[in-house]
């Protein structure tokens, strides 16, 4: 447990409450968040999910964007659902790019848990797209990622970043509840 591991977590924390009240401020946190939580991976030998930082970074100045300019006229962040051909080819997107990653990291680094760890970052990918597009589904990525997390990141001795999982596990759940009567309304 290092100080920077503990501010990513709390603005880790600041980020998903963010979210789930689609306010467009979890963008700057998540930048900040992101760019401590890549030190943080890369000291750990978890280059996934380091390489991932870099990825969040960018993707959230996308949904930055995205978000300011879908709004609806109460200022609320519009919600929609992806359709189930969709849904069904994100899935199969994220399973082989999963494979293909966790290839490439155990070939060529000393990646520990590379599948793992590619697995963590691949449903990461997808749900952070999903998010700045404003599907609802985003959520069912975060779900799955949060509960593969927290077992790896106790085995490499993050502790508290296992228990912010945790706590982004619960978030998630109610993420996808809020959303769902944002998208209903």
């Amino acid at each position: 447990m290092s100080l920077l591991e503990i501010l990513a977590v709390l603005l880790g924390i600041a980020n998903i409450l963010l979210i789930i009240k689609r306010s467009v401020w979890n963008f700057p946190v998540a930048i900040i968040m992101v760019s401590l939580y890549f030190l943080i991976f890369r000291d750990a030998k978890l280059y996934s999910d380091a390489g991932l930082q870099i990825f969040f970074s960018v993707v959230n100045l996308y949904g930055w964007w995205s978000w300011t300019r879908n709004k609806a006229d109460s200022g609320d962040i519009i919600v929609r659902r992806i359709s189930a051909m969709g849904y069904g080819l994100w899935i199969l997107g994220a399973i082989a790019a999963i494979w293909a990653w966790g290839a490439v990291m155990h070939a060529e680094t000393d990646a520990t848990y590379p599948y793992w760890d590619a697995s963590v970052a691949m449903l990461s990918i997808a749900g952070q797209i999903l998010m700045a597009r404003r599907f609802a589904e985003n959520w069912h990525f975060w779900i799955i990622v949060n509960l593969i997390s927290i077992p790896l990141y106790a085995m490499k001795e993050l502790y508290l970043t296992a228990g912010l999982y945790g706590l982004f596990l619960v978030l998630a759940v109610a993420g996808l509840i809020a959303w769902r009567k944002a998208e209903q309304k």
